[in-house]
């Protein structure tokens, strides 16, 4: 089984506000075999994916949808949107620590 990185893998992975206090990350594939590897590899969970954000795994919540081949991440914020010390209001720039998560694929 070799490892591979998930900006590999995936077709879009990106960022975005869920509210003032919450982060959205969405990981999308162009391919249902990708999809399902990366969704049962058990390498994206709160458990791996807590630290990489600095919060505790009981505050990642991960949704995988057949439909769209997509996994959408929801965790809280370190910073409140627009606070002071904010630097990225949007949360447009929160998915970099994903993109190298690597995924066993056999």
């Amino acid at each position: 089984m070799r490892r591979v990185k998930l900006r590999n893998l995936a077709t879009v992975i990106r960022s975005k506000n869920a509210g003032a206090l919450m982060i959205t990350l969405d990981i999308i594939f162009d391919k249902r075999e990708l999809y399902e590897q990366v969704r049962d590899s058990n390498a994206i969970t709160p458990k791996s994916l807590a630290p990489l954000y600095n919060t505790s795994d009981n505050e990642v919540f991960i949704t995988p949808f057949d439909v769209a081949l997509a996994i959408k991440i929801t965790l809280p914020r370190e910073v409140i949107s627009g606070a002071l010390g904010d630097t990225d209001i949007y949360g447009a720039q929160q998915h970099a620590p994903l993109m190298d998560i690597e995924v066993p694929i056999p």
